[in-house]
């Protein structure tokens, strides 16, 4: 079975690396849909029997299933993470992946809400306890930049007000401290106070934000928040989680934010990938002078 070898390398992955449990949930998903196919269609049962061929085809069959380039980076990286594992603990001599190239990626410019679409989002006069915790929220993301993930998995005591700062663990479990604005420590204060202990009904937990059973907010549930707020305030833009993210990125650089600070603040490993926002910034000025310009 090419199964036993699959949890052996989540293991080593969750125990050696340190990776987060999110990183080991994708390195799951693309490894099973690559041993399905090996089984099922190239009716491989040993590792040592699998060869470039095998691979290649398996990444064929994803382009025919329409995936995105992304996706089949991904898959290559965790295809090629395996087959050393796999050297490494001597089930086979030889790594198949070697020399399979990833495609080069299509980077399209991620949305990003203009100053005045983020007043609307972040208008919330209501100081009903959702209300108050939603306001909290969209105001962290936008003042941190903060993955989604990294939010919903804040504990009360990552929160330092007094001093302006939440501390957080990105990708890999690596912590980072991110500076906070005036407005966004008020909403938090405001949520903590006003709405959180109404919210826990008596429960005890740190999570930092609850949902309406006293229960820690899962992605979903702040994506359909997101989402109706989005709708409320009359956003058409395709509105994701990462948005305020995007926002964040762009906004600081904008206003003339040193690249490497907006690199450490976004958790990125690599400055290319905080360099997309460069571009987006420089598409919003064509836009302006476009639309603006009376010769343009």
């Amino acid at each position: 079975m090419l199964y036993n070898e699959l949890e052996d390398f989540l293991h080593f992955l969750q125990i050696e690396r340190g990776l987060a449990a999110n990183t080991l949930t994708s390195y799951k998903r693309d490894l099973k849909s690559y041993i399905q196919h090996l089984e099922k269609t190239a009716m491989k049962t040993n590792w040592k029997e699998i060869s470039r061929p095998d691979i290649l085809q398996f990444l064929f069959h994803l382009k025919d299933s329409g995936k995105s380039t992304a996706t089949i980076s991904r898959h290559i990286s965790s295809i090629r993470a395996f087959h050393q594992f796999l050297v490494r603990e001597q089930i086979v001599t030889q790594d198949a992946s070697l020399h399979i190239e990833k495609p080069k990626n299509e980077r399209t410019l991620p949305d990003v809400l203009s100053q005045d679409e983020l007043d609307k989002l972040l208008e919330i006069t209501d100081s009903k306890p959702l209300d108050l915790r939603t306001k909290a929220m969209l105001e962290l993301l936008y003042a941190t930049g903060l993955r989604v993930t990294e939010m919903i998995e804040l504990k009360t005591n990552d929160l330092h007000l007094m001093m302006g700062f939440v501390q957080c663990f990105g990708k890999g479990s690596k912590e980072r401290i991110v500076p906070l604005g005036n407005t966004a420590i008020h909403a938090i204060e405001d949520y903590l106070d006003n709405a959180r202990p109404k919210l826990l009904k008596g429960q005890n937990t740190q999570t930092l934000f609850v949902n309406q059973h006293g229960r820690p907010l899962s992605r979903q549930g702040f994506w359909k928040i997101l989402k109706k707020k989005a709708l409320e305030a009359g956003i058409t833009k395709n509105i994701t989680p990462h948005t305020l993210r995007h926002s964040f990125a762009t906004h600081l650089l904008e206003n003339g934010a040193d690249l490497r600070i907006v690199q450490e603040m976004l958790g990125h490993e690599d400055i290319s990938t905080t360099q997309i926002y460069t571009h987006v910034t420089k598409t919003r000025l064509k836009d302006m002078y476009n639309a603006y310009h009376p010769r343009a």
